[in-house]
């Protein structure tokens, strides 16, 4: 696996659909229980501002491989490819600290070796 390249989200804009896990399951025909990208909320709660907030965040697991075999025939990550919002990116890890420069509520992750 490339090390140089990474998952990008934007987790300001995540609708909390959980596409991003059934794609994943289906993709690895992970059993119940298990993930390789799992929904994380934060939420709601009113802030000191007056303001609500509701954060979902797409956290890949131990079992995200950042779908190796796809990404080797080309395709995208399944997260990425199915991701409703559009906020997943899988690029190099030079073009996701670029993107994160414009986007402070997001996060990058490295793929592993």
């Amino acid at each position: 696996m490339n090390n140089q390249y990474g998952l990008f989200i934007n987790y300001e804009y995540c609708t909390g659909c959980h596409v991003c896990e059934v794609a994943c399951k289906k993709v690895h025909d992970l059993p119940e229980g298990q993930y390789g990208i799992v929904l994380c909320e934060d939420g709601p709660r009113k802030n000191i501002n007056g303001k609500w907030e509701l954060t979902y965040l797409p956290l890949p697991t131990h079992l995200c491989d950042f779908c190796e075999e796809r990404v080797k025939e080309g395709r995208l990550p399944s997260c990425v490819h199915h991701c409703q919002s559009g906020v997943m990116v899988y690029d190099t890890l030079e073009n996701l600290a670029k993107l994160a420069e414009d986007h402070p509520r997001s996060v990058i992750f490295n793929t592993q070796e």
